[in-house]
């Protein structure tokens, strides 16, 4: 039998959550992949370390003062170091990639997807925020040009996982779970005095602060929600959300026929990776596995969507459509970054949302152009509005 060879990937933000975990799936079937690309923002010294480690033809540090750190450190092992955010929209395209995840965070993984779909690579999509913001350029674009896109994402993995065999059966909605974060069941009052810290504390996984603040706010479900529109060529009304402290069902797709498929497992990230990177085959893995015994009880609830006002605001921009998903996209990214610099309170997050749905500019069917302008014009006003909240 002839050994299949070996895909060729590039890892754009390999140094954060979702990227040093696919370095350590790459690492244990290293006679499946090899990795050609590295990319971070701003953490040189993991960069340099992982591309010891996994010998890749090129680097990239966005933050160009970084660069003469990293080019000293790896230019002797011949491996070629660019700088800038330019740089890494250019080496996706490499002749020699097969596949591209994208572990980004925020809009910044809008550019480099896009020119990775331009140039035929299969997606690997880590980066939420670029069908949030995009959706129907980016799975136009994927169609025109032939590029599967996996979802990465835990929730969006368990869809496609339900889904494979079953394409050509029409879905009749899908259920995505939500652990509802470290505040479940928290009232408005409690909210108010919330700390940084308490945000910080996820029950049940460890994420980057980003979106381990989004998934306190629960906007990380609601971004998954328009994310999950597009991915599976839903309506609005087809997209449902149950929250499940558990977290050991993924997500579930209800047929026509009434039945439901979940898929399950512990919460661990290192599965939905693997299976992006390996798919269509199953990888063997030596992940923990479930007990059912160890959870007795499985239980469900629904979000609360006037304490969390995160969600509500998601579904509202996914039903209005146009470019007011990228609106609250820019305006989340914003906020919490302001949040976790002690500039806002945990509820004024929602406030700099909702303000900026109501005062960006709407636009029914955006362009690119249209997506730039809508970012930057959001994240102006979010910090304008942030100034009177301080």
């Amino acid at each position: 039998m002839t050994k299949s060879p070996k895909r060729h990937i590039a890892i754009l933000g390999s140094t954060g959550s979702i990227g040093t975990q696919a370095v350590d799936v790459v690492k244990a079937h290293a006679d499946q992949f090899q990795v050609d690309v590295l990319t971070t923002n701003n953490n040189a010294e993991l960069l340099i370390q992982q591309a010891i480690d996994l010998q890749p033809n090129v680097v990239v540090i966005c933050n160009e003062d970084r660069y003469d750190q990293v080019f000293s450190a790896l230019d002797p092992l011949g491996i070629k170091v660019y700088a800038g955010a330019s740089a890494i929209a250019s080496v996706v395209q490499m002749d020699s990639i097969d596949m591209v995840l994208t572990a980004m965070v925020g809009y910044a993984g809008l550019l480099p997807t896009i020119k990775a779909i331009e140039a035929g690579k299969s997606i690997a999509l880590a980066n939420k925020e670029t069908l949030v913001v995009a959706g129907e350029l980016i799975t136009q674009l994927a169609a025109s040009k032939g590029v599967n896109i996996y979802p990465v994402d835990s929730e969006h993995s368990a869809i496609f996982q339900c889904l494979v065999g079953e394409f050509h059966n029409p879905i009749e909605k899908i259920i995505l779970t939500a652990s509802g974060g470290p505040f479940r069941g928290k009232d408005r009052a409690f909210l108010e005095g919330v700390t940084k810290a308490q945000a910080l504390k996820h029950p049940n996984w460890t994420m980057g602060a980003k979106i381990t603040i989004d998934s306190a706010t629960l906007m990380n479900k609601g971004l998954e929600v328009i994310e999950a529109k597009w991915l599976f060529g839903l309506s609005p009304e087809q997209v449902e959300v149950i929250v499940h402290p558990q977290s050991i069902i993924h997500s579930l797709v209800q047929f026509e026929d009434g039945s439901l498929k979940a898929q399950m497992g512990l919460p661990d990230m290192r599965l939905p990776i693997q299976f992006a990177l390996g798919y269509p085959n199953r990888l063997r893995s030596d992940f923990p596995r479930f007990n059912f015994l160890d959870y007795p009880a499985l239980t469900f609830e629904q979000p609360d969507l006037e304490t969390f006002r995160n969600l509500q605001l998601a579904f509202d921009a996914l039903d209005r459509a146009g470019n007011a998903p990228c609106i609250i996209n820019a305006a989340n990214e914003v906020a919490v970054d302001a949040f976790l610099h002690d500039r806002i309170g945990f509820l004024d997050i929602s406030d700099v949302i909702e303000s900026c749905l109501a005062t960006v500019p709407f636009v029914q069917n955006p362009t690119y152009d249209d997506y730039v302008t809508t970012d930057k014009e959001t994240r102006r006003i979010a910090d304008e509005r942030i100034k009177t909240l301080v």
